[in-house]
């Protein structure tokens, strides 16, 4: 069995002479068996995403009512059942940079989820994003330093809610205080940059030909996955196999689901979702559970590290027919204490949360020498707001999934004292990711989820 880089890759070229790079898993060859090397590759490579879903939660049905290892899963967090030994559930969190508790609308807390600042009215101007600390850190080796997914698309155009720009209620991600991060919403945009040379650029939203449409990326790199193989040890074929299958799968489902864009318009000019039918994937669980399984290949293959996904946009309308609701998410956060719109709420936030634990099963599926990724990433779940109703950005909803490493502890319900910065997670999640800083806007400290074990 031969020894192999962690940077192997799986070349080849699609019609029109662009370039396919897929990344490998990691694989037994590639794990160096001198001891001075074993103890090198020890430490593993980490990874860490932050989930953004809009409108608060319901805190009746979110928040457990007992704490610690043994608390009981309240009926929105009942999805998390089959990992709840690998998510930190914390409440008590709030963003508090605002001179008032209520009233800040959409743009402001989704723009200072990350950054942990008061966004600018005159122009662009908040603050550098944690996800982008982080990519400064640990994503210069991989071939997309970070990833910004979503499922409406973005827009820095015009303004939203109360005449902000509308980069605060479709970006949660910016490289510097005036520099929003597109997000990108197209299945195969996303595929084709994971797998796409490094330095290709790939435009959700643009037209492609139809015959390089039809032609897989998989089929491009079968011959040399081939030759790997036969070099490969048992358990490494193995693994390749279940690998190869896995990323075919994904690529047909991608296929499938067709990304309608009107005459004139792309999927990147997304505003709200109310003011565009009918643009994206009828399906908005599937196109949710695809970009995660994007996600996934991203890490799994090391295209990236440092990833935000977006369900939707700040005040998104999206509805659910799946669940017999019809109005949107919006208009429903807005009970004004009606029980049956509440009732509604609570189908929402438990779905979504069934959404986000789909993707962390997926994260523990994948086996990375005796850990799995999941072991090896830190997944954030949350909205900026904790109650959609009175628009307040305290006592928030939280979910932390993974162990960073070995960093974090997980398994557990932590109460915080109410209103304790959510900065100070970002805090915590910062030194835990190998990017140590002592203060990150107005935290105080660490929280209290740090594991006792040394890596």
């Amino acid at each position: 069995m031969k020894n192999l880089s962690r940077r192997t890759l799986l070349r080849g070229n699609l019609l029109g002479g662009a370039g396919v790079a897929m990344g490998l898993p990691l694989l037994e060859a590639m794990q160096h068996r001198s001891t001075a090397r074993a103890a090198a590759a020890s430490t593993a490579t980490q990874r860490v995403a932050f989930l953004y879903v809009p409108n608060g939660i319901v805190h009746d049905a979110w928040k457990p009512t007992t704490t610690d290892a043994n608390y009981v899963l309240p009926s929105s967090l009942e999805p998390l059942a089959g990992i709840k030994d690998d998510v930190l559930v914390l409440t008590g969190l709030s963003q508090i940079p605002y001179s008032t508790r209520g009233g800040v609308g959409h743009a402001l807390p989704t723009a200072a989820l990350l950054t942990g600042a008061v966004a600018s009215k005159d122009r662009i101007q908040v603050g550098k994003s944690i996800d982008q600390v982080i990519a400064d850190r640990i994503g210069g080796d991989s071939k997309l330093k970070s990833l910004e997914l979503s499922i409406r698309g973005s827009n820095s155009a015009g303004h939203c809610d109360g005449e902000y720009s509308c980069a605060y209620s479709t970006m949660i991600s910016y490289r510097n205080a005036h520099s929003p991060n597109p997000t990108d919403n197209n299945p195969r945009s996303v595929f084709r940059r994971i797998c796409g040379e490094r330095g290709q650029v790939a435009n959700a939203g643009e037209p492609t030909r139809q015959e390089e449409l039809r032609t897989r990326v998989l089929d491009s790199v079968l011959a040399e996955a081939h030759r790997l193989h036969r070099t490969l040890g048992t358990a490494d074929r193995h693994k390749l196999d279940e690998y190869i299958y896995s990323v075919a799968e994904l690529e047909r489902r991608i296929q499938r689901m067709a990304l309608p864009v009107a005459a004139g318009r792309s999927p990147q000019r997304f505003v709200l979702a109310d003011q565009v039918p009918d643009q994206e994937p009828s399906d908005f669980g599937e196109h949710v559970r695809v970009m995660g399984d994007l996600m996934v290949l991203a890490f799994q293959t090391d295209a990236t590290r440092v990833c935000t996904f977006m369900f939707s946009v700040a005040a998104g309308g999206q509805t659910y027919p799946m669940l017999g609701i019809q109005e949107g998410h919006h208009e429903l956060s807005h009970h004004g204490g009606n029980e049956e719109k509440l009732a509604k709420l609570r189908k929402i936030d438990r779905y979504n949360v069934s959404l986000f634990a789909s993707i962390v099963e997926r994260l523990k599926m994948v086996r990375e020498g005796n850990q799995t990724l999941l072991d090896n990433s830190i997944i954030y779940y949350g909205s900026g707001l904790g109650n959609g109703n009175s628009h307040t950005p305290f006592d928030l909803p939280v979910l932390v999934a993974g162990r960073g490493g070995g960093t974090l502890s997980t398994g557990r319900h932590l109460r915080l004292p109410m209103d304790t910065s959510l900065n100070n997670l970002w805090l915590t999640v910062l030194n835990a990711m190998d990017t140590p800083t002592e203060k990150f806007g107005d935290s105080s400290g660490r929280l209290p989820i740090e594991s006792p074990i040394e890596r």
